[in-house]
């Protein structure tokens, strides 16, 4: 299976503590924080990549390359005259894509089984061929920096929720990785700037398509923001001791 990762955005939310290189490049202890989204991925046996790139990423292709140092293989998908959001980098990648796949946001990690998410997702398609994908989600107690995501008692998610001003009751948010089937690209139009939770994954409900939830559980942090990033930066301290 292969995995696309959003790393083409601008990152003006990490700008004061990251200024010099685009915030998948963002060092902790050493090494870039791509590379801890390869080493998940690796460990689940993902080895085929695609990167969006877009602000900088001259930078990650000059690092990174096809990727042999790091046992995997790298294509990238440049985003030349415009950002295109998250789905528009989907899209725009779309040519590279081959049959199901997974998407990593490039500033959020979530330390999740994924072969779990595959199988989970695999099982939801066979119940309901109108599934087009699987987010992973995680309960926050304090989710007031996320859109929550509602679930019914199939694993269907029903509805969307934008992130809310002050905090509010623990809910789903959803955790920056998706399993879809190459069938959604059809639905996001080409060269636009599109949102792919603000916008299609919404439009999917609204059309009658599915999309389901796997609840899971394990570390995760938004690490576009400086406190996010500082809290990364503990961990990888903390599970390297």
């Amino acid at each position: 299976m292969q995995a696309v990762i959003l790393a083409g955005g601008m990152g003006t939310r990490l700008r004061q503590v990251v200024q010099d290189r685009p915030k998948p490049m963002a060092k902790v202890a050493g090494k870039p924080f791509l590379e801890y989204q390869f080493d998940l991925l690796r460990r689940h046996g993902i080895r085929e990549l695609i990167l969006c790139v877009g602000y900088l990423g001259e930078q990650i292709v000059d690092y990174f390359g096809d990727g042999r140092r790091w046992d995997i293989r790298i294509d990238y998908a440049f985003e030349r005259e415009a950002l295109l959001g998250t789905a528009g980098a989907i899209k725009n990648a779309a040519p590279l894509i081959q049959g199901p796949f997974l998407v990593l946001n490039g500033d959020t990690f979530f330390d999740l089984d994924l072969r779990c998410l595959i199988q989970f997702h695999q099982e939801q398609k066979r119940q309901d061929s109108a599934v087009l994908g699987t987010l992973a989600v995680i309960a926050l107690d304090d989710p007031a920096a996320y859109g929550s995501v509602q679930v019914d008692g199939r694993s269907r998610i029903t509805s969307f929720a934008e992130k809310a001003i002050g905090s509010r009751p623990a809910s789903l948010v959803s955790a920056g990785i998706y399993l879809l089937e190459p069938e959604l690209l059809d639905q996001i139009p080409a060269g636009q700037k599109v949102s792919i939770e603000k916008e299609t994954f919404p439009t999917l409900l609204e059309s009658g398509w599915g999309l389901s939830a796997y609840i899971g559980e394990g570390f995760f942090v938004d690490v576009g923001t400086p406190a996010g990033y500082s809290q990364f930066q503990n961990y990888i301290r903390e599970v390297s001791e």
